[in-house]
């Protein structure tokens, strides 16, 4: 039997017939020209602000004389596309900020901690009379905006959304146009490598009204109805199906089947177009997390926003790579760490069926944190994957005071105002106050907080595992080394954490399920090390996305790809697998069969010899997965392997030996050259203590090494790639 719906509209009509679009959008991404300020003198800051009239004083004042003004000479200035992220360009030092990686940025560095970007934009006398929008997604931090030499505003967060009407400062009869923009990274507003500069995208965006905000129009299904959701009660709106048609019966968007509709919204000549998703959301203390009236377990990790090679700059195209790989391991849902989802990153949850919590800066309730709570929800409300909104993380100072159950509660009823839809949650780093006041309890650790002992004085309490360990250490590496450190899952008691955590949610079917600290490493925050390391290690995936041996753990019992992994050689011969049964060889010698425990792994004790290991996995009886690793010899060449994204193309460099064996510990210099349009925009090789720079300077070369036998490069664009090893 069909289920029947009602489509019922807010404040709006149904649109007969599809308008013209007369809306242009622009990516503001080549033509930049950037220079470095200073954050402790003006004079050195290009003279900003210090003219007898200033640009607070006066609007478009004769005196302004800075980078602001239409005819200031930046000549000089490099040359760079947008995303940008200048802090990749910067050396380490031991004594800068441990917890942003010891880039030298911030308070001590002023000379590198302020960044200038003007921008010219071209007008022609045909479109006066229309609109024009200038839409920053994200620039660290504390970003002022000029347009022809009119200062605009500044966003103090480096996480929130800025729009900017340039309409009325616009010459259309030939002169110039400037954009200009002013990041000043002194100050950190996490805890975790941010960045510095325009690192998300920006836009202009031509309209023949005024400009619509992002979130105005959005829908949800309840299961038996469409509602549409419009900010602007003239509105009209339709819902068209992939083939351009108008919606009949509702196809339910799910990780399985990511279905999305476009909503299309007309407000007089203009279309707005938004994709959208029908699902429902359900949280109950009894099943946890349910999509469509089903129970689903979270498999989830967190994420922040930064990558070898590039930084906190990552185009579309790398986020979505990086989504791909987590996926590839049955990762079904993400947490943004600890800061808005970027609107690419929505946009490709949404395509890829990928969960996600979207997660405030930071907590509090007056305007300033109401504005950035109100800028989180409208970019994410229309999204489906958006299935929480997070208020905050471990607030130790609010966490065990009275004061955080006002704080929680006030500020889940505004993100209630503005989205009836969802639930939310903050994070709780083991602190019994605050966590009184939440809607959804998300609980970072079980060693932190008591998970069962709250479930047992609360069962009407919704619970899921917002952060819990991995247990990863450096990939390839299994004794510790100055910087590098081996999993702490085989190191340490309790051993392999990772299982602990993930068979301690499966194991409770009224929790939501678990996300694990952290799917990609991320520079900053390398506890328990310190310089040289640079790198959080404990992703599952390094800081390349190079699969470290829990990454097997989580694909054999969050996949139903039969998959067999040897960790790497140490006394005890561990092996992770979802087979029914695994059978072990150690240079021949036949150690026999053993059952693989459900969301377990198998050990063999003191089986560890030098040669050749080799681990059959058996399904029903049936032979279905073999790994093996034995010694190699030297690295004799550097084997070359790409994957396009789009306009991205990921070439992975494989050390291999002279029987085309991947080197494990191989470390090879290589020369990197590309031929073609394209432009090397970063590369890397996962090590968490590495020294080398991983921005080319010209676009074109660059020099890197292996490390444990393995190397990224990032080219944007088309071209050809030449490696030439020092072997």
């Amino acid at each position: 039997m069909k289920q029947g719906f009602t489509l019922f509209l807010t404040a709006l009509s149904l649109a007969l017939a599809t308008p013209s679009t007369a809306q242009t959008i622009t990516r503001l991404e080549d033509g930049w020209k950037f220079a470095f300020g200073n954050a402790a003198d003006p004079g050195k800051d290009w003279g900003a602000g210090t003219e007898y009239f200033n640009y607070l004083t006066k609007a478009h004042s004769i005196h302004n004389e800075g980078p602001y003004t239409e005819t200031f000479d930046d000549s000089a200035w490099q040359e760079v596309s947008i995303p940008h992220d200048w802090v990749t360009s910067l050396p380490c030092d031991s004594l800068a900020s441990h917890s942003h990686g010891y880039k030298t940025v911030g308070w001590e560095y002023p000379e590198t901690s302020v960044g200038w970007y003007r921008k010219s934009l071209t007008f022609g006398k045909g479109q006066e009379g229309r609109h024009f929008t200038i839409r920053l997604e994200g620039v660290f931090r504390n970003a002022s905006v000029w347009f022809n030499g009119i200062y605009m505003g500044t966003e103090p967060s480096g996480y929130a959304t800025q729009t900017f009407d340039i309409t009325p400062y616009i010459d259309f009869n030939g002169g110039p146009n400037v954009l200009t923009v002013r990041a000043d990274a002194t100050l950190e507003e996490g805890w975790f490598y941010e960045g510095a500069g325009i690192y998300r995208n920006a836009y202009l965006i031509e309209t023949k009204g005024s400009y619509v905000p992002a979130g105005s129009f959005w829908a949800s299904w309840d299961g038996s109805k469409v509602t549409i959701h419009s900010e602007i009660p003239e509105a009209t709106h339709r819902i068209l199906d992939k083939e351009g048609n108008e919606m009949t019966e509702p196809h339910l968007w799910s990780p399985e089947d990511p279905y999305l509709y476009t909503l299309e919204s007309t407000v007089g000549e203009d279309v707005y177009r938004t994709s959208i998703g029908l699902r429902t959301v359900e949280w109950n203390a009894q099943e946890g997390f349910l999509l469509n009236g089903k129970k689903l377990t979270l498999k989830g990790v967190n994420l922040h926003q930064d990558h070898a090679g590039v930084g906190a700059a990552m185009p579309d195209e790398l986020i979505e790579w990086r989504v791909k790989e987590l996926k590839k391991l049955g990762v079904n849902a993400i947490r943004c760490s600890h800061n808005p989802a970027s609107p690419a990153l929505l946009d490709i949850c949404d395509r890829e069926g990928i969960l996600l919590i979207d997660e405030n800066r930071l907590m509090g309730v007056n305007a300033h944190h109401r504005r950035l709570l109100e800028n989180m929800v409208m970019e994410g409300r229309s999204h489906p994957c958006v299935i929480l909104w997070s208020v905050g993380n471990e607030e130790w100072g609010l966490e065990n005071d009275v004061r955080g159950i006002k704080i929680v509660k006030e500020m889940q009823e505004y993100v209630r105002s503005l989205d009836p839809t969802r639930r939310t949650t903050a994070a709780n780093a083991g602190g019994g106050t605050l966590i009184e006041g939440l809607d959804i309890h998300g609980y970072n650790y079980i060693i932190q907080n008591d998970v069962d002992g709250r479930h047992a004085r609360h069962p009407e309490w919704i619970i899921y595992g917002s952060e819990e360990t991995t247990g990863c250490g450096t990939r390839s590496i299994y004794k510790a080394e100055n910087g590098r450190m081996p999993a702490i899952n085989r190191t340490e008691e309790p051993e392999n954490v990772i299982e602990r955590g993930w068979k301690f949610y499966a194991e409770r079917p009224w929790t939501g399920g678990v996300f694990f600290w952290t799917g990609f490493d991320y520079r900053g925050e390398p506890n328990p090390l310190k310089y040289p390391a640079t790198l959080s290690e404990f992703g599952i995936l390094d800081y390349c996305g190079f699969p470290k041996d829990e990454a097997w753990y989580l694909k054999s019992w969050w996949t139903n790809e039969p998959t067999i992994h040897i960790c790497g050689a140490t006394k005890d011969i561990w092996v992770y697998s979802n087979c029914d049964e695994v059978q072990l060889n150690v240079n021949g010698k036949n150690l026999g069969r053993k059952k693989m425990p459900r969301n377990g792994h198998l050990t063999w004790e003191n089986a560890y010899s030098k040669g050749r290991i080799k681990a059959t996995g058996y399904i029903k009886g049936r032979k279905v997965a073999t790994d093996i690793i034995e010694p190699t010899g030297p690295a004799t060449t550097v084997e070359v392997a790409s994957e396009r994204i789009g306009r991205l193309q990921v070439y992975t460099l494989t050390a291999k030996d002279a029987k085309g064996r991947t080197v494990p510990d191989g470390n090879v210099p290589v020369q990197v050259s590309l031929d073609g349009p394209g432009r090397i925009i970063g590369f890397g090789n996962g090590d968490p203590a590495g020294s080398e720079n991983e921005q080319s300077a010209d676009g074109k070369t660059c020099a890197l090494t292996t490390f444990g036998g393995l190397a990224q490069v990032l080219v944007l664009g088309e071209g050809s790639l030449t490696v030439t090893p020092a072997l």
